[in-house]
């Protein structure tokens, strides 16, 4: 509309403030944040209040044309939705399989992008255990005679115990452990626990033998001997499993080998036209290639669904997705929560108002690409191309599942300013404005807030496709230069402590 507001669709009623305004510029006639709605007709109280051609909310008083729109005079709204399942599928252009990245490829096929050594903890309970057996390992310079191996990476979480070893719970603690322990970012394992917990070693390993030729090691700390033992006894079982790990090196191989887990937090007004469409763009270049991307954070696909379902390859993947959105309308109700909690104070202060505003621009991570596959939290995947995988919204929670069911890289889009990293897996930022990519550098791999100034979608989610593919290659994102990944292990936790 000008050089200070932007209409993202012919039908919408607000616009977008590029920058902030003041009363009386532009068509403001309140002042107006950057990233924030401003009416650009009037609206009647009660009417729907349109973004991206799609309702986000109603006006809850009379909203004059110029008025800044946000949670001071509108609000969630009910709205219909039509499935229509499958309606849209359109299959991506084929492209020529010529692209390759450099990665460490694993007897079982698989290919992973880095070459990290794991110590896995069964329980909290030997998460200080584990994380002096890989201090010590660290410290004693170990890894110096072995270049090919990227590090020891302590995986300690806060569960294992005090639940039932039967139900949601369990089977999905179980299924995360079980899928970092088959990663392919992993060239050896090392499982730690203590001994007496619910999770036990034995059903992580399922009769796997240690050999003095392989890449799994595990133990406890009471059969051990208690820790000092245990510790030991521990960094000699990395000294093996490095060597092991050593022999892999970078071989080329095909992107289809690749799979992409998509994020955003911290989300701002910006993220819905600039970041998060940018990256939707790489993912179909991806999936173009044969290669696979998983889309997430359920929770956060409220009330944008439909733009899912009618890509589904098939209705009974489309309608998979509808029922798990029931299931967690009812899982927040025993909790006293509701869906539309959210957006988050941070996201509120960028400028999105509804949880069906934040859905739309969060969907459009997923780019044109039909839906292949749903997936439960942690799940192996058993479909290439554009997938789902279900997830809370709280980010590394989501991040955590992703990278049990596969992802052997993270696109984390951010308004606000996300900082994290998931080892095993490199993670790359991408931001969607320029000032917090300019206040932000150190921890920002791309910026997309020149989308604004007009460089295009394509081009944008090129510079991130092959930015992915470098990093990929081993170049290191910005999260990995700055050491993140130590604490960012957080499994989806259910049921009752006990």
């Amino acid at each position: 509309m000008s050089a200070k507001t932007l209409l993202l669709h012919p039908n919408d009623n607000v616009a977008i403030a590029l920058g902030p305004l003041t009363a009386g510029q532009d068509i403001a006639r309140t002042d107006v944040p950057a990233s924030h709605k401003v009416a650009v007709a009037d609206i009647a109280q009660g009417a729907h209040v349109l973004r991206y051609g799609q309702i986000i909310g109603k006006a809850t008083q009379p909203i004059e044309t110029g008025s800044h729109v946000h949670d001071h005079n509108m609000d969630m709204s009910g709205h219909d939705v039509d499935y229509a399942f499958s309606s849209a599928v359109q299959p991506l252009p084929e492209v020529v399989q010529d692209r390759t990245f450099d990665g460490y490829h694993r007897a079982n096929g698989r290919v992973g992008t880095r070459n990290y050594i794991g110590v896995l903890t069964s329980v909290n309970c030997s998460g200080s255990v584990a994380r002096f057996i890989a201090e010590e390992a660290t410290k004693s310079g170990l890894l110096d005679a072995y270049p090919n191996v990227d590090g020891i990476v302590p995986i300690v979480h806060s569960t294992g115990c005090g639940m039932s070893n039967r139900g949601d719970g369990y089977d999905i603690l179980l299924r995360t452990l079980a899928g970092y322990a088959a990663h392919p970012n992993f060239g050896g394992i090392l499982l730690v626990g203590l001994g007496c917990e619910v999770l036990q070693l034995a059903d992580l390993v399922k009769g796997q033998q240690i050999t003095a030729d392989g890449p799994l090691r595990y133990m406890t700390i009471q059969q051990s001997g208690g820790t000092r033992r245990t510790i030991d006894r521990g960094v000699e079982h990395l000294a093996s499993l490095a060597e092991f790990a050593n022999r892999a090196s970078r071989q080329p191989a095909p992107i289809s080998e690749l799979v992409l887990g998509m994020q955003c937090g911290g989300s701002d007004g910006y993220s819905g036209f600039t970041a998060n469409p940018a990256l939707g763009v790489a993912s179909d270049m991806l999936v173009q290639h044969g290669a696979t991307s998983i889309l997430s954070e359920t929770s956060e696909i409220y009330g944008a669904e439909h733009l899912l379902t009618r890509r589904a390859v098939t209705p009974e993947i489309g309608q998979a997705l509808v029922d798990k959105l029931t299931w967690w309308e009812e899982y927040c109700a025993r909790h006293g929560s509701k869906m539309d909690n959210n957006p988050s104070p941070g996201n509120k202060r960028g400028g999105l108002t509804t949880i069906l505003e934040k859905s739309l621009g969060a969907v459009s991570k997923s780019g044109q690409a039909p839906l292949s596959g749903m997936f439960e939290y942690g799940a192996p995947l058993t479909a290439k191309g554009f997938v789902f995988m279900d997830s809370p919204g709280y980010d590394p929670c989501s991040v955590t599942g992703q990278v049990a069911s596969g992802a052997t890289l993270i696109a984390f889009t951010t308004g606000r300013g996300s900082v994290s990293g998931y080892m095993p897996t490199p993670c790359i930022k991408l931001a969607s404005n320029s000032d917090m990519y300019t206040r932000m550098s150190d921890d920002m791999d791309v910026n997309c807030g020149d989308i604004v100034d007009g460089v295009s979608l394509a081009d944008k989610g090129a510079e991130i496709f092959e930015t992915l593919i470098a990093v990929a290659s081993g170049q290191a994102s910005k999260s990995e230069a700055q050491g993140f990944g130590g604490v960012e292990f957080v499994p989806w936790q259910m049921g009752a402590v006990l």
